[in-house]
């Protein structure tokens, strides 16, 4: 007798349920691993300091505690708290609207420019993307230090407005998104590439450009080697610097207090942005 050709054998239901559950407990695992570091961080300004550490790690405490370590970090080195988020903002803005401003073009540039060294650069800019960026605080510091530029602003926003990463994105969004039928057309009309970048590829910029803004933001935002090595006065710190003295003179109250409102600016720029930014990232697929 013939013998009957084999299919694939049917899940059994109890295996499908079975795989479904494990997932859920992977993904429940590594959601409480996050989600419990920030719910404690969220609950630790509203407790005293020997609370903290006698008492329940998830006990809500009183919205007196809030005001009281609130008034404690407003008043840390003469409102210095002030002062290191007015500094972030002037590093993080300054720098980022510097990443922006060259980051695009350069972008463009690459996208849909014929020239040569461009693979070079290409290759470049990955090398320079992917090497970590503690490895070029010393030839930085160095080269600050022959322009005489050690312990100013700029010794912070010129080199955070380095954003290779930045560059990339921009490369990549126009690769993908921008019609090179549009741009021959602007030829075709008269424009010099100035001009076909301006009025064509720079109109369509919007959601790539939400997309650099945000993570040049969030990483000049969180940088803390380097204005810790180029700022030796404590007043120039940017929060993130600032919340090092924090750690080694405050309470945990005070110190979570002044963690949770360094967020802030980061919570607010996404939450300004994001829907561009999701459709920035989604841009080049969509188009293709």
């Amino acid at each position: 007798m013939q013998s009957e050709p084999r299919g694939p054998r049917p899940v059994r239901p109890d295996a499908g349920r079975l795989a479904l559950a494990l997932r859920a407990l992977v993904l429940v695992a590594f959601a409480l691993l996050f989600a419990v570091p920030l719910l404690w961080l969220l609950l630790a300004p509203t407790r005293t300091d020997y609370a903290l550490v006698t008492g329940p790690p998830f006990a809500f405490g009183s919205l007196r505690n809030v005001s009281a370590a609130w008034h404690h970090l407003d008043a840390f080195g003469d409102h210095l708290y002030r002062r290191w988020i007015l500094n972030s903002l002037v590093y993080a803005f300054g720098a980022t609207a510097l990443t922006v401003v060259t980051g695009i073009p350069a972008g463009y540039g690459l996208a849909v420019g014929r020239f040569p060294g461009r693979r070079l650069i290409l290759t470049l800019t990955l090398i320079a993307m992917l090497m970590p960026a503690t490895a070029l605080v010393l030839p930085i510091f160095l080269e600050l230090s022959a322009l005489h530029l050690l312990g100013t602003a700029l010794a912070v926003i010129l080199p955070f407005a380095f954003f290779p990463f930045g560059v990339y994105l921009a490369y990549i969004y126009y690769v993908t998104a921008l019609s090179s039928d549009a741009l021959d057309a602007a030829r075709i009309d008269g424009c010099s590439e100035w001009q076909v970048f301006l009025r064509v590829a720079l109109p369509l910029t919007r959601p790539v450009l939400a997309l650099v803004f945000f993570f040049s933001f969030v990483a000049d935002w969180n940088n803390f080697f380097l204005p810790y090595v180029v700022l030796p006065d404590s007043a120039q710190y940017p929060v993130a610097v600032g919340l090092n003295d924090l750690l080694v003179s405050a309470g945990r109250p005070m110190l979570a207090l002044g963690a949770l409102i360094a967020a802030v600016p980061v919570v607010l720029v996404y939450l300004l942005s994001r829907r561009t930014i999701v459709a920035g990232l989604l841009g080049g697929t969509a188009q293709n």
